[in-house]
């Protein structure tokens, strides 16, 4: 210790001084701008990229909602179709029946009238038959009765016997 405190010269201590000082201004001029200007420019550029994240997240934010919203908007709209559906499909199945029962009224009528009908012309087809038939046997009655000279006699008193005069 004694050696370095020992040949302490003020020229050499002067010397040195101005040296330093020589190089603080060099790095001030020359070296401390640049450095400062990289350090703010790097603060900023990562105050920039924070900026840009928290917009980013708030934009991400507003996007989810609206796609909730859009979500939720389709869903109703998709609930307001198969609602809009099922009451379509209801009217239809209503108005089918309407119409079969209609026209099931219809073809009973129809076979109501045509089943009269029938009925109608059979009794008809059946009177004149009967009539026929009854005609057929007359006919052979009195045939019968009439073949004798006889009957023919005791046919027109008894019916004579009958008749009442006015």
């Amino acid at each position: 210790m004694e050696k370095l405190l020992g040949e302490f010269s003020l020229g050499l201590f002067i010397f040195q001084t101005a040296l330093f000082l020589l190089l603080l201004f060099l790095l001030k001029k020359y070296a401390w701008k640049p450095i400062l200007n990289a350090v703010n420019d790097r603060e900023e550029g990562i105050k920039n990229a924070l900026d840009s994240a928290e917009k980013a997240k708030m934009e991400m934010q507003n996007l989810q909602a609206d796609n909730q919203k859009l979500l939720q908007e389709a869903r109703l709209e998709r609930e307001a179709m198969l609602k809009e559906a099922r009451d379509l499909k209801n009217k239809m199945i209503e108005d089918a029946k309407g119409e079969a029962s209609t026209q099931a009224s219809k073809i009973i009528e129809q076979a109501q009238a045509a089943i009269a009908s029938e009925k109608q012309a059979a009794i008809s087809d059946l009177k004149a038959q009967v009539a026929n038939l009854s005609l057929e046997i007359a006919e052979k009655v009195v045939k019968e009765e009439l073949s004798n000279k006889d009957k023919q006699l005791k046919l027109v008193e008894s019916m004579l016997g009958e008749a009442k005069l006015n």
